[in-house]
């Protein structure tokens, strides 16, 4: 069973100002960039007993379908946690909010149907380690619901994306990388990639840094 949402240990990242500007841009996000229909998008077909990462405010919660019988959702910030534990007690599945890193579930192996990082694996200071972990706790053929950002655009982009992460972006973004590559991580730990496509946020408007994105699905393998 995870720690329940009360018993908060140790933070494992604590970035409050960026997680107040976070909460902030986040919730405008919704219907100005369209990630509310993002979000429905990735959630959309799921079932059984989820598990998210890095689940911030807690914006997903409200757009998974009757069909999850529980989501688990695991964020290490203290004040995004917070948010979404209000966001759990309004949402229509069973939400359980609980405190821990991306690199050390706390949860046990092979207990998820489902898993959904979004947004997250931009920030998590073991990418390699953190994917392991999502493979240790889906059950052999469970699925990942992935949206991410990262790498993208022309050599002058892609160039100040790595400039950026050398320099400025990750302290002001709550340890935020552009120029990572989630879905080469994720094959390269190990899954086996379903369905997925190139996004572009905001749709229409201004192309930025962090404008470059993915949506799609992995699988554990059946067999590992």
């Amino acid at each position: 069973m995870p720690l329940r949402s009360g018993k908060v240990p140790r933070d494992a990242v604590h970035h409050p100002l960026f997680a107040r500007y976070y909460a902030r841009i986040s919730v405008a996000a919704e219907t100005r960039m369209g990630m509310g229909r993002v979000r429905e998008r990735l959630l959309d077909g799921l079932s059984g007993r989820v598990l998210e990462i890095g689940a911030g405010n807690g914006l997903n919660f409200a757009h998974y379908p009757g069909t999850v019988s529980e989501v688990v959702a695991i964020e290490p910030e203290r004040r995004l946690r917070q948010l979404a534990v209000e966001a759990a007690l309004r949402a229509e599945v069973p939400v359980d909010v609980v405190p821990g890193a991306a690199e050390a579930l706390p949860v046990k192996s092979e207990g998820f149907d489902a898993a959904v990082v979004s947004l997250v694996l931009c920030s998590v200071r073991d990418v390699p380690r953190a994917l392991g972990e999502l493979r240790r706790v889906l059950r052999p053929g469970g699925e990942v619901r992935f949206f991410e950002h990262g790498r993208g655009g022309g050599r002058v982009m892609t160039f100040s994306q790595r400039a950026l992460d050398r320099t400025v972006w990750p302290t002001l973004n709550g340890g935020c990388h552009l120029s990572r590559e989630p879905v080469r991580a994720l094959r390269e730990a190990g899954f086996e990639l379903g369905p997925y496509r190139q996004v572009l946020m905001p749709e229409h408007g201004p192309t930025l840094p962090a404008s470059y994105c993915v949506l799609g699905t992995a699988f554990r393998p059946l067999g590992g």
